[in-house]
């Protein structure tokens, strides 16, 4: 009963530490940062590295990225984010590790969290391996002339009026 006890607390004292055994093999997941600021629709990267610290190769991981708000009421679809979320690992040898790179883009304002979990292919029971969260800041992008357009928003009518003006002089003329 002792023993027992042992392990469920070294598994769940290692699960909080962002790494799981995963039967006899431990499985850790570290990001390259955690925090990043950017705007509203820009792209950004950041990079993820799965290890394997355990006594045999791991077989059969995915890697999933996974975004959220960190405010309530922020309604968050991580495709828009990102249209690649879901990696299939190659086995990972033992002392070994892999590196993901991840690209995303801003579509929402505010405090975004964005975090990758590890699971087996198996679907095995057990809670997936997690990454520390990157807390991604992103500011409005507040700008006069978004993508070029306030040429044509002021361009046009003002075109328009010295046409119909040029018109209007030529037929009082005649």
């Amino acid at each position: 009963m002792r023993l027992r006890r042992l392990a469920v607390f070294t598994v769940a004292a290692l699960a909080l530490a962002g790494t799981a055994t995963a039967g006899s093999s431990v499985v850790s997941v570290n990001v390259d940062r955690t925090a990043i600021s950017t705007a509203l629709g820009h792209k950004f990267v950041f990079r993820s590295t799965i290890a394997n610290h355990g006594t045999a190769p791991v077989r059969g991981l995915i890697a999933h990225l996974n975004v959220l708000s960190l405010r309530n009421g922020v309604y968050i679809d991580p495709e828009d984010w990102s249209s690649h979320r879901t990696r299939y690992l190659a086995p990972i040898p033992v002392g070994g590790s892999v590196t993901l790179t991840w690209k995303l883009q801003a579509v929402n304002t505010g405090s975004i969290g964005v975090y990758v979990a590890v699971l087996r292919q198996s679907g095995v029971a057990q809670p997936p391996i997690t990454g520390p969260t990157v807390n991604v800041s992103i500011a409005k992008r507040t700008t006069l002339n978004s993508g070029g357009v306030l040429l044509l928003a002021l361009g046009i009518p003002a075109l328009l009026g010295a046409l119909t003006f040029t018109i209007r002089t030529r037929r009082r003329a005649a």
